[in-house]
């Protein structure tokens, strides 16, 4: 049976921008979970993060994976946070082939930059956020059936090996 695939990494790895690529290498869905949040909302992720606080997100981001996952096979990117939640990676490899893009802290930092979109890196010194973040959600990362080091190469090269990973681990 043909399981959603679930891109996990740190903000600014490039799920959103691989998991298009990917989608439509297969002829899939996108779901970009922030941004299904975003429309359910009417305001950005940083005024739903300022407004109502970061546990509310994460239910809002729980309830969205969930309708994701009970849906047709799509490709599915969910925040970078997602995948650390408690219990949320209990049974997803029943559902989801679960993709880790590998990132460096210091390379998802440069691509997430300050532009103020992404509430856990605001501050004085993004990168160390980063790599925090990374320390306390890697553990989670790790548990992806595949994973693709994402530092250097171009986005359309990653693609290009989910999708024949995909073929080969989840009936693609």
């Amino acid at each position: 049976m043909k399981r959603h695939i679930v891109i996990v990494g740190l903000p600014g790895a490039g799920k959103t921008t691989v998991g298009r690529l990917v989608a439509e290498r297969l002829g899939a869905a996108f779901l970009d979970i922030d941004a299904m949040i975003v429309r359910r909302m009417q305001m950005p992720v940083t005024r739903i993060f300022a407004e109502h606080g970061e546990p509310h997100f994460r239910r809002l981001e729980m309830e969205a994976m969930q309708s994701a996952l009970g849906g047709p096979p799509a490709v599915v990117a969910p925040g970078g946070g997602w995948a650390a939640q408690q219990g949320v990676l209990d049974g997803i490899a029943d559902k989801a082939f679960l993709v880790y893009l590998r990132t460096m802290a210091l390379t998802a930092a440069k691509r997430a930059g300050g532009d103020g979109t992404r509430p856990l890196l605001v501050g004085d010194d993004p990168v160390e956020r980063m790599r925090q973040l990374l320390k306390d959600r890697e553990p989670y990362y790790l548990h992806a059936e595949f994973e693709v080091k994402a530092d250097v190469k171009p986005a359309a090269a990653i693609a290009d090996e989910i999708v024949l990973a995909a073929r080969e681990q989840a009936e693609w």
